[in-house]
């Protein structure tokens, strides 16, 4: 069986020949940054030491020719050749931080709820044992046999006793996915997941204020991560600033209301970008934090949205003296 050394580490993981190199390393318990899982979005970029691999299919705009020629690949596609592959990533320590993924986890639909015109809230309940995750992590969800390609969707609240996953999905109108969630499961359907996957995760040992800014369905990750954070009495601040286009847009208003009332340090500011509404800010967050937080060299950040929406409130927290090791992001692509 191929084995993935890492290095610096010089730790290595067994591969079978099936695998990615990616899906290798998650079995393991290994955190590689990851986004598309199609070679679309490059977030799984790694420079290969050494040995062969097969990169498969993946778009220029990820992995340029140059990148190529100087030995880097997408591990979300690469399976490897040779009996070692040796890469570029981690520490010296390399220490394992996700629970390894399962395939063919089976959960029930509990409930459908229309969250906006857009986005419906789906929620699962687990038939067996369910997956163990960290919040910020996703799930994938589909049936190819039904025309829904598997798609990775952010579970939407923190771990709980019961298993139940929470999930927001965005209506994309030619996403046989969305649309399939949307418009032909029902409540009291059995779905097929595999996961968790995604490095959208905190650092437990971390003891700092934290700003999430999170626009449409990438809430999702960023309620799971704030729910785990107030449900351990998380001391230090956690504020919550919201982007959305209408009011209509604003979900999960009474849930933020209770952790408003419950938590005397969260805070969730909503923001509008086509109208303006009394209670609501009003504008983009990138050009709203300058007056909001004006000094964000001591905090953790969490940003999840469009790609676009993230490269630019990244651009703006480091203007603000974010510190680039406490910022972590979740870029979404519309779920087709």
């Amino acid at each position: 069986m191929p084995r993935i050394r890492l290095y610096p580490s010089g730790k290595e993981v067994d591969c079978s020949s099936t695998d990615t190199v990616l899906a290798g390393l998650e079995k393991a318990g290994y955190a590689l940054p990851n986004n598309c899982r199609a070679g679309a979005c490059g977030e799984c970029k790694v420079k290969v030491r050494s040995g062969e691999f097969d990169q498969g299919v993946v778009l220029d705009m990820a992995l340029s020719e140059a990148e190529r020629s100087d030995g880097f690949g997408l591990m979300c596609m690469a399976k490897p050749l040779s009996d070692v592959l040796e890469i570029e990533w981690g520490t010296e320590d390399a220490k394992p931080k996700l629970f390894p993924p399962r395939e063919n986890v089976y959960y029930v639909v509990t409930e459908k709820i229309q969250r906006t015109p857009r986005i419906l809230e789906i929620v699962l309940r687990p038939i067996g044992q369910g997956v163990r995750y960290w919040p910020g992590q996703s799930m994938m969800i589909g049936d190819e046999r039904d025309g829904a390609p598997p798609r990775s969707y952010s579970i939407a609240n923190a771990p709980r006793s019961d298993g139940e996953l929470v999930f927001h999905v965005t209506r994309v109108e030619d996403g046989a996915t969305s649309r399939w969630l949307h418009d032909k499961v029902k409540v009291g359907d059995q779905l097929r997941l595999a996961g968790p996957y995604g490095t959208f995760i905190g650092d437990p040992s971390v003891d700092t204020p934290v700003l999430c800014l999170a626009a449409g369905s990438g809430l999702a990750p960023i309620l799971a991560l704030a729910e785990a954070a107030l449900r351990r009495n998380y001391r230090p601040p956690v504020t919550l600033i919201f982007s959305a286009q209408t009011e209509a847009d604003v979900y999960c208003r009474g849930m933020m209301a209770w952790w408003t009332a419950k938590h005397r340090r969260f805070k969730f500011r909503p923001t509008l970008t086509r109208e303006k509404k009394d209670g609501y800010l009003s504008g983009r967050i990138p050009s709203l934090l300058p007056e909001l937080c004006p000094d964000l060299s001591k905090h953790s950040i969490f940003i999840a949205g469009t790609p676009a929406f993230v490269d630019d409130c990244v651009a703006a927290v480091k203007a603000l003296g974010a510190d680039p090791k406490l910022i972590h992001t979740e870029g979404f692509f519309a779920k087709r």
